[in-house]
């Protein structure tokens, strides 16, 4: 089931802050920069780089996806198997903000490396 109009407002005005607080420089965001993308109850979060040739590539770093009849967000991340795996330290939350602490703080490597 898709995000209520209200939520996915809500969840895009929280994900373009944290996108924001977290890109790197100007002056380099040609060639690396942090972005998201939402579809359905989903949010993906991402890196985008210039390969040496000029090509964008992206690479997964974390997926949210809104469970509305629970009313909570749930926590992905991409192993070496390049499928999403359920965060296990902290696999859901009542509120986006507190999975996008988690992601940002990343105390076991699993989003930025």
């Amino acid at each position: 089931m898709a995000l209520s109009e209200l939520d996915w407002h809500r969840a895009e005005r929280q994900m373009t802050t944290f996108v924001e607080d977290i890109r790197p420089p100007a002056a380099i965001r040609a060639q690396l920069d942090i972005a998201f993308r939402m579809e359905g109850q989903a949010v993906e979060l991402f890196e985008r780089r210039r390969t040496m040739r000029g090509h964008p590539i992206e690479s997964p770093i974390a997926r949210f996806v809104y469970v509305k009849s629970r009313s909570v967000w749930k926590l992905y991340w991409m192993r070496s198997d390049l499928k999403w795996h359920r965060y296990p330290p902290l696999p859901e939350a009542p509120r986006l903000e507190l999975l996008l602490a988690e992601v940002e703080e990343d105390p076991n490597a699993c989003f930025f490396g």
